[in-house]
């Protein structure tokens, strides 16, 4: 049983990563995470070339270690999909959040929620191979009919606690980005 909890509360942990992604009109350092720049040939995250800061609720500031990054770090933002146009100052990158508009706030919030459902139904997918797993082991004869059926509710039980979980956090993230 174990070795599934695991395999749910990965797809628990890939979900708060990717909300931790998710800009709710605040300054957020981790949508950085997903970008990276050449540094003297091997792709490295900002993070690991660069202060990351945030001085005000909607400001970023990332000011590199070597001022020579300043371009490269730049050239990543504008080519990715954050849609925030830096500011650069020679020394920092400053990057300025809007206000997210009410369209944008239903987008997100969809796309959160198409996120938790894409974790449902890996936790579903553990689910169903537990499953597979336990009505082998009946059918080889290593356990009991009562013993697989107690088996397949505990595989349930943990399919649920997981599956609320996800509930959680999606109700909690569309809440942050339609409060914001």
């Amino acid at each position: 049983m174990t070795p599934y909890e695991e395999k749910m509360q990965k797809a628990i942990d890939s979900l708060a990563k990717d909300y931790s992604a998710i800009r709710a009109g605040r300054a957020n350092p981790h949508i950085l995470d997903r970008l990276s720049i050449e540094y003297y040939g091997t792709p490295t995250n900002i993070q690991g070339v660069a202060n990351v800061s945030v001085p005000e609720a909607r400001t970023l500031m990332i000011t590199p270690w070597e001022p020579s990054m300043v371009k490269e770090i730049e050239k990543a933002i504008l080519a990715s999909d954050l849609g925030i146009t830096p500011n650069n100052d020679g020394k920092n990158i400053i990057l300025n959040f809007p206000e997210l508009t009410e369209e944008r706030r239903k987008e997100l919030a969809k796309d959160i929620k198409k996120k938790g459902e894409e974790a449902k139904v890996v936790v579903r997918n553990v689910r169903r191979e537990a499953n597979d797993a336990v009505k082998k082991q009946n059918k080889a004869g290593e356990i009991s009919e009562d013993d697989q059926a107690d088996e397949e509710k505990k595989i349930q039980k943990a399919t649920d606690k997981f599956v609320g979980e996800i509930d959680k956090m999606v109700e909690s993230k569309t809440k942050e980005i339609m409060t914001v």
